[in-house]
């Protein structure tokens, strides 16, 4: 099985799969061999098919859960044992996609203002005034921070995209008290690990987890499902409320975009105008009006979104993923 181990997770690194994807495709893969006290090279479709059963019935797992196992032994078969896969004989299950649970303002200051330390507070208030995920919250650096654009650069997110979001004047000054009230400034990382918050590596993700956990049992909120993605859910409602938003949220079809895009943080307003709350897009003229104005100012131009005409919002000729203006029949 080591070597099986080491086989797999050289090919999942030539494929360059997030940290994230190899741990669980590992974990996956190991599972299953633990499950049947043999190694996986000696199991066939019809431990598949039982396996994918109990986890079920046995183990209660989600959907999801599922089908990421079955993602992990379809890669092991197909990549690592060059063995056929049947889609027939091991089906997918149906996806189950639940609506994301949000919490009011007055429930976002209880949970930020019930943090148990200065550094739980700063990571809450990040997390929630940028929409960042807990991964891209703890690798944010210092140089991410750009005060003289009001933008906070997020490196490799999901996807190993790149993306700038806005930086409120309220997240800077926290920031600010922030810094200055460390000991040894950091060099590099925003968020340093250790006790101290003085080493040379991020905090880990479950930093995070556990100061959401905290503050929301502190403030009286233990009995919701709260957890650090919560906090990007209700940035994105607070922006659809700024701007206006009354329509339903639609998404916008993008050829070029995979299909685990998020979708649900587009949406039109009632004027015409395009509104995003998160645009996994970088900042430049392709995607100018894919970014977030809400009341405030564009950060590459300085002008008013609502001051733009909507013709002037629209991508350039020759993008398809908005509807162009069809010219007059002579």
């Amino acid at each position: 099985m080591n070597q099986l181990r080491q086989l797999m997770l050289e090919e999942l690194q030539r494929r360059n799969f997030a940290a994230t994807t190899i741990r669980t495709y590992l974990h996956g893969v190991a599972h299953f061999s633990s499950y049947y006290r043999r190694s996986p090279d000696q199991l066939g479709p019809e431990d598949i098919r039982k396996y994918q059963a109990m986890l079920f019935t046995k183990l209660k797992f989600s959907p999801n859960t599922v089908i990421l196992r079955l993602a992990a032994l379809r890669f092991f078969y197909i990549h690592v044992l060059k063995r056929n896969w049947s889609i027939a004989e091991t089906p997918y299950p149906k996806k189950v996609r639940h609506l994301p649970g949000v919490l009011s303002q007055e429930e976002v200051a209880r949970l930020i203002d019930g943090a148990d330390t200065p550094f739980h507070r700063i990571l809450l208030m990040t997390m929630y005034a940028t929409g960042a995920r807990r991964a891209e919250a703890a690798h944010l650096k210092v140089s991410d921070i750009d005060s003289q654009r009001m933008v906070v650069h997020i490196r490799e997110g999901k996807g190993g995209k790149d993306r700038d979001v806005m930086l409120s004047p309220k997240l800077l000054e926290e920031l600010r008290v922030y810094w200055r009230g460390l000991r040894r400034k950091p060099k590099e990382w925003l968020f340093p690990g250790n006790r101290w918050h003085t080493a040379s590596h991020p905090v880990t993700t479950k930093v995070l987890w556990t100061a959401c956990q905290i503050a929301a049992e502190r403030a009286g909120l233990d009995n919701r499902r709260i957890h650090p993605h919560t906090l990007r859910h209700c940035f994105t409602a607070t922006s659809h409320r700024q701007s206006g938003t009354s329509r339903p949220t639609q998404p916008v079809p993008d050829p070029s975009a995979p299909a685990q895009t998020d979708s649900k943080y587009i949406a039109f307003h009632e004027g015409g105008f395009l509104q995003v709350a998160v645009s996994e897009a970088p900042l430049s003229s392709a995607h100018y009006c894919t970014t977030l104005c809400l009341g405030g100012t564009d950060p590459r131009t300085g002008l008013s979104c609502d001051s733009l005409p909507v013709r002037k919002r629209w991508k350039s000729r020759g993008d398809s993923h908005f509807p162009s203006r069809r010219r007059r029949r002579r």
